[in-house]
This record gives C-alpha cells, structure tokens and sequence, in this order.
C-alpha cells in the first residue's frame, strides 16, 4: 500500500492546478463531506438529469416488485388479467397525482406484463399534429403509447387524439382551400397512458375517454422504509433498519426523494463511515443536506422562521412574505407551501399566510399572542 505522503496532490476542480502544500503545524481540520444537493435540490419531488440512469436502475419491472399504492395496485392486476383473458389491450388509463410517485414507473410495467411495446413521449414534445400521427401510424397491435404530462398537450394534437382513442383511426386534412381532402387512416388497437400531476388542467373530453383514472397517493413511512430497504439491496448498500426509518420520514412521502436521499447516504457512508448506513450516520448524512426529521429543507425552514420571526405568525401576503424570504412568489406558492400545508406547517387564509402552532412546536418556539381575527 503506498505511503499516504507519496500520494499525489488533489487537482483543483476550477483551475485543474494542485493546491499549495501546507505544513503540518498549519493544517487546517479535514472538511466534511459537501453535496451539491442542499436545500430544494435535495428535496424536489421532480427528477434531476443526472437521476435518470438511477432511476432506470431501482425502477420496479413487475406489479409484485412495487411498494405501495396497495388500491391502484390491486385495480391494476384486475384489468390486466381481464385482458389477458380476452387477448385484448387494456382500457386507456390516466395516472393523476404529485410528482415522483411512480406514475412512470407503472406505465413500464403495464407493457412488460402485457408484453408490449411501449412508446413514451411527453405533451410538450407534440407540437404539432403530425409528430401524434407518427407515433400512432407506427404502433402495433397491443402496444402502449405513453404520454407524460398530457396536459400540456397543444389543443390541436389533442383533437387528432379523440378519434385515435376512440375509433383506432386518423383522419388527416391533406391540403387547403378547393384541394383540400380528408385521407382515413385506421390504427392498431392501442393503449394510451396518460399521467399528469395536475389533472383539473385537463380538458372534460380527453378524460373521458379514459377508461380507468388512478389517483397516486402520498407514501405512508412504512411503505417509504420498503421502497428504501429494496433500493438498498439493488445497489448493494448495507443499511439499517432504523436508518431505513430514518431516510423514510424525511422523504415527504416521495418515492424519488427517498431513493435520492438513499444515494447521498450511501456517497456519505463511503467518505465520512465504513460504507454501512446506520441511524447516526444517516442523521449526519441528512443533516449535511439540511433536510431535517420532517423533510423540511433550508427554504421551508426559512419560511417558517420568518413568519414567526418577523410577522408574529402571521397572517402576511404572498408578496410580502416572498420578498422577505427573497423567493419567486410563484415558486413559494407552488413549490414550497404545498408540503408545508399538508403536513399542517401553514395555512392559507383570506388576510395571508399564517403559522400554525405546529410549526411553533417544530421550531422550538412558543406563540407570543393567540391568532385571531380582528373583530
């Protein structure tokens, strides 16, 4: 084994030179583990770029492989053997609900049960009506045409859409004017996936066109703690069953979060411990990202403080309360106050937003006047 004093400088990540040496009497203490995950990085529910191979990877290939979603799992299996039984594709199906809960994943796992092949595409990408007519022209008889977010379909593709799920044809407009002329196209039976994370965003004649509609819930801790367990295993990390906990209560009920907050503990264990995720380590690990025992970031924690702190609880108005925490107003209404709200953090009122006495016992604080109306 080489002598540690023989071994290379680091190179500096900017300037790709060595940093200078220092003596031993002027050493400064080692540095901790640092993530480029802090804050909202750490904790958004939607993927990263860089997570799209990880996801691959931990993503379940079979009903029984996934965690949680114990009713749209059962409806599921349901539908599949009803068509397996006819040799019939499947009704169109529409997965609503937040992001990072395994919408994605399922529509995978509709073509490997059904042994189909499955063509994602997402509603932005369709700009036009013939990008839709040619993935539909080129779908055989049973596949899965994936639509991510289907809300943000364009009104013009989604009209060519209607007959495509109803009827398995297309009717094109060749041409304008006294030449204009209609060619007929017939489709294989198909099934669309649809999922979106804001369903009111759709229009009343796409959805019901949608023979089944599944709603994806929140993961309960318990179901978090086996999503964490099974990632840990398919990545070879020894972990704990009190660290598992420990990953699951923080990860706001998301799937994703969990197994980005696995990752990070297990970059953090192979730097700063043994390679083995126990609970102190995984409080170490967590800590680092600033992600507190809730799932709280740094902003969501900023936001409380400065509610407590400087508008006595509230209430206060959105811009007003952006401005002090030097946020978008758009993302503090859309990002950060949902969560804050479901776990009872926050509330919205007419007159603003306001502190609830949760979020004075999570801070450690103690209201210095009751909340009330005015009058």
């Amino acid at each position: 084994m080489a002598d540690p004093a023989s071994r290379p400088a680091p190179v500096h990540a900017e300037s790709g030179m060595a940093p200078p040496a220092s003596s031993p009497s002027a050493a400064e203490p080692r540095r901790g583990f640092t993530s480029t995950l802090k804050g909202r990085a750490a904790t958004q529910p939607e993927p990263r770029h860089e997570e799209v191979e990880l996801e691959e990877t931990l993503r379940p290939a079979a009903l029984e492989d996934f965690v949680g979603q114990t009713r749209v799992i059962a409806n599921l299996r349901t539908s599949l053997s009803a068509a397996q039984a006819r040799a019939e594709p499947i009704d169109h199906c529409l997965f609503c609900g937040p992001p990072g809960l395994g919408k994605t994943t399922l529509a995978h796992i509709l073509a490997r049960e059904l042994g189909a092949q499955l063509r994602a595409t997402s509603g932005p990408a369709l700009e036009k009506a013939g990008d839709l007519a040619g993935l539909l022209t080129n779908l055989r008889q049973g596949d899965i045409l994936f639509i991510d977010e289907i809300h943000r379909l364009r009104p013009v593709v989604e009209e060519y859409l209607y007959p495509a799920m109803e009827d398995f044809s297309l009717d094109i407009l060749i041409d304008s004017g006294p030449s204009a002329r209609s060619i007929h196209i017939p489709l294989a039976r198909f099934t669309l996936v649809g999922a979106t994370t804001r369903q009111g965003l759709l229009t009343s004649p796409l959805r019901s066109r949608f023979g089944m509609v599944h709603r994806l819930d929140f993961y309960e801790p318990a179901e978090l703690v086996g999503i964490v367990q099974r990632s840990a295993r398919i990545l070879g990390v020894p972990l704990e069953d009190e660290a598992a906990l420990e990953i699951a209560s923080r990860s706001r009920g998301t799937a994703r979060v969990a197994n980005r907050l696995l990752k990070w503990a297990r970059d953090f264990a192979q730097v700063e411990g043994s390679g083995r995720i126990d609970r102190a380590l995984a409080r170490a690990a967590l800590a680092a990202l600033q992600v507190d025992e809730v799932g709280l970031d740094e902003m969501d924690g900023r936001i409380l403080r400065t509610l407590i702190e400087k508008f006595e609880g509230g209430p206060v108005g959105l811009n007003t309360l952006a401005v002090a925490v030097g946020e978008d107003p758009g993302t503090l209404e859309e990002v950060h106050e949902p969560f804050l709200i479901q776990r009872g953090f926050l509330r919205r009122t007419p007159r603003g937003r306001e502190a609830t006495p949760s979020a004075y016992a999570h801070l450690g604080r103690k209201p210095e006047r009751t909340q009330s109306t005015l009058f």
